[in-house]
């Protein structure tokens, strides 16, 4: 048998491991027996000679089973879940799960926190008041079983591999690795004991995938990982240059999300919404195509529904549901600034890596794990991509507990003054396992 040391060395010379290696390997570092700076060394070795889709497979279960994996058998139907991989402006998991679920597919989620400039669903929902993310495995599964939905936080034993994992990756560059990106999603993901997933994968410069070619890659990956591991997994490639929806924080957000769930909403938000519900509802077996799938999301908002299942997990999950009739008790920052533009034209179009990281600057988000995030703080758009204005106009109103906080021209800078311009579709591709 190979020493780990010489694990390590097969990996950086190019060499493919087998599924026993990887499970010894990780095996080993939960242990203790492999130290941190071995695995890091490791990974590094991952990042510049890949894995392939089998190591890929293997290093997913590995992770998988180095904690829980939920048992949610006493829960009837096929069940499917959801992963974002993150934008600014995306609330959709908070209007789309009860949405879901109010069409009779179990929804069992485990959401994250804000990641440099992007938003977390966990810090959307704890803008409700006595909103709980931290529930045992048993809560999950029975307010899954009771609601059709549940929205939770990774807990330490659901893919505790990955979390140490990710520490380690997070501070020696080896974060960009497609291999080690799709692990550390599916193996979160497959530990809620789901049957299916609907990836919504992001592309733009509000992304972590700046490139069409990426995203896909990014894809093509988890499809054909999640696939090997017997799930049903469809990835949706959607825009992410601009904020989705006209608001970027906590509160603002969740609000925003309810809307939605009332029919309004911003219509990019609608669309994004829908469009991954529609895969949701045929994935999870209750709709034969996205005509039928769109009819029955429409009844369950108009019915108000979906409106019903968000009040039902918020109260199960010790939340005040009277947000969601009066969503101004979601409760905003004193301070509000606007910041108005100083040219005539169209938006051509809205920064959104600038103003998420704005929010963050404004306490929306975190700079290092241990922060608190600031629920009432964030930006309102008054104007997307495509709106005249002129001098003066209000192009996004900020809320914040001191004016002075404000970084008003980075703000006004991420607006683009200039020629209407030609907007991409919101959905720009679909990705299913028999993809080449």
């Amino acid at each position: 048998m190979q020493t780990l040391v010489e694990l390590i060395a097969k990996k950086r010379s190019g060499g493919q491991h087998s599924a026993a290696e990887i499970e010894r390997l990780i095996s080993a570092f939960m242990a203790g027996e492999l130290a941190e700076y071995q695995l890091s060394a490791w990974l590094m070795a991952v990042f510049f000679r890949g894995m392939s889709d089998e190591e890929t497979v293997a290093l997913t279960k590995a992770m998988l089973h180095s904690g829980d994996v939920l048992d949610l058998g006493s829960v009837p139907g096929i069940k499917v879940d959801k992963h974002s991989t993150g934008g600014v402006g995306d609330k959709v998991s908070i209007c789309l799960a009860p949405l879901v679920a109010a069409c009779g597919v179990p929804v069992p989620m485990v959401s994250g926190r804000g990641l440099g400039h992007t938003g977390g669903t966990l810090d959307k929902l704890e803008a409700i008041p006595g909103f709980k993310v931290n529930l045992d495995t048993e809560t999950f599964a029975r307010v899954v079983r009771d609601v059709k939905t549940c929205m939770i936080g990774q807990t330490a034993r659901i893919a505790p591999a990955d979390k140490r994992i990710y520490a380690l990756r997070d501070v020696t560059a080896t974060v960009e690795s497609i291999p080690l990106i799709v692990a550390s999603i599916l193996s979160k993901k497959l530990a809620e004991g789901i049957d299916g997933l609907v990836l919504d994968v992001k592309v733009g410069r509000g992304a972590f995938m700046k490139t069409r070619e990426d995203a896909e890659r990014l894809a093509r990956a988890l499809v054909r990982v999640g696939t090997a591991a017997g799930k049903k997994v469809v990835a949706v490639l959607t825009t992410m240059d601009d904020p989705l929806g006209l608001t970027i924080g906590n509160a603002n957000e969740t609000r925003e999300a309810i809307e939605v769930l009332r029919g309004g909403g911003p219509a990019d938000l609608v669309e994004c919404t829908l469009a991954l519900a529609d895969e949701m509802l045929i994935m999870g077996g209750v709709a034969r195509d996205a005509a039928d799938a769109r009819k029955q999301l429409d009844q369950a908002i108009q019915s108000g529904e979906a409106l019903r299942v968000l009040e039902k997990m918020i109260a199960a999950q010790g939340g005040y549901p009277a947000v969601v009739e009066n969503p101004s008790l979601l409760a905003l920052a004193p301070e509000k600034v606007e910041i108005k533009a100083d040219a005539s034209g169209h938006v051509a179009g809205v920064n959104a890596l600038e103003l998420g990281l704005s929010a963050v600057a404004l306490g929306a988000g975190r700079t290092r794990a241990d922060q608190a995030v600031d629920h009432g703080v964030g930006i309102d758009l008054q104007k997307k991509a495509g709106d005249e204005v002129r001098p003066g106009d209000v192009l996004a109103i900020v809320h914040a507990r001191n004016a002075s906080d404000v970084p008003v021209a980075r703000i006004r800078s991420a607006f683009t003054i200039g020629e209407a311009p030609e907007l991409p579709p919101l959905v720009l591709g679909r990705i299913v396992a028999d993809a080449s």
